[in-house]
This record gives C-alpha cells, sequence and structure tokens, in this order.
C-alpha cells in the first residue's frame, strides 16, 4: 500500500531537524525540488473546489438556511458530507453557524461577506457550464432577454477591459 505524499520518515539522527522528504514509493529523495508558493487559485480551490461545497454556498445566496433546507435543495448530497462542508466553510470565515436550538443542538446557516463574494463566481461558472451543455445557452438579461456577458471592469478607469490590453491577471 503506498503511503500519501505528506507521509516523511523519522530521522536517523537525532541532531537532524529536517526530516528527509520521501517519493511516492516511500524512498528518501536525494534531491526534493523547493515547495513552490501558492497561487490565489490554488487557495481559492482549496477553500470551495470539491464537489459539494459550491453548490452549498450557491443554495445560501438567497438567505439563511437550515440543514434539513439545504439538505433539499443540493439534492443527492449525504447528511455527512453536508455537515463537513458547513463546518469548512465556518473555518474559512465563508459561512455563519447561528444557533436556534440548544437541545438538541441546531443551527441556521448563512453566508458571511466573504461568502457572498462568491456570488459573481458562481454565476460566471454557472454560464460557463450552461454553454458546455448538449444545447449551449448563454444566461440571459432578465428585462430584455438579451444573452449576457461577463467582461473584466476597471473601476479607476470606469470603462471595459479589453482582453489584449494586459499580459496576464495579476491579484491584489
Amino acid at each position: 500500500m503506498c503511503k500519501s505524499l505528506d507521509y516523511h520518515a523519522a530521522s536517523e539522527s537525532p541532531d537532524a531537524a529536517v526530516e528527509a522528504p520521501r517519493t511516492i514509493t516511500g524512498h528518501v529523495s536525494e534531491t526534493a525540488p523547493p515547495a513552490e508558493p501558492r497561487s490565489a487559485l490554488a487557495d481559492a480551490l482549496a477553500a470551495v473546489g470539491d464537489r459539494w461545497t459550491l453548490q452549498v454556498v450557491a443554495a445560501l445566496l438567497d438567505g439563511p438556511r437550515r440543514f434539513g433546507e439545504l439538505q433539499g435543495e443540493v439534492g443527492g448530497i449525504a447528511p455527512n458530507v453536508l455537515t463537513q462542508r458547513l463546518r469548512q466553510l465556518e473555518r474559512n470565515a465563508l459561512l455563519i453557524a447561528r444557533p436556534y436550538s440548544e437541545r438538541p443542538p441546531r443551527f441556521e446557516y448563512e453566508l458571511s461577506t466573504a461568502g457572498q463574494e462568491l456570488a459573481g463566481v458562481l454565476r460566471l461558472l454557472a454560464g460557463w457550464g450552461a454553454r458546455q451543455g448538449e444545447e449551449p445557452v448563454a444566461p440571459r438579461h432578465s428585462v430584455c432577454g438579451t444573452p449576457m456577458e461577463a467582461r473584466w471592469w476597471c473601476p479607476t478607469c470606469e470603462r471595459p477591459v479589453a482582453d489584449d490590453e494586459g499580459d496576464e491577471l495579476h491579484y491584489a
């Protein structure tokens, strides 16, 4: 059986300050590559990048929900998985759990300000998903019915930013 990549061997020498990194086969690596800094995308995916978390966030966009309501809105999620995702979102400060009963302990869940900021991302992702389906459909403006587009906007210049106006994205 393979050990995980995070497994480290105990140091042979009591004076050694750093443990030798292991490869996937469990052998000690002579030259391990230096750890690279995490990107902003990697941080975001660590917080919300699993199968159910974004669906839980989407279910909370319309307002606070109780556990049973969330389970009904996120079809197919097991109760233990929903509990794990809610706890993870709370640890990541994306969700606030407010008790409404002490015996038994019951909570109402709502998005924090940081969690509400995911609304735009979810709309973009849902729009992309709609366009990738068998019958591509772009989200439409509810007033006139025109397909909507997402564009970068510069709040300083107060104008849309064209794709060719920057070499790459830089996150502040």
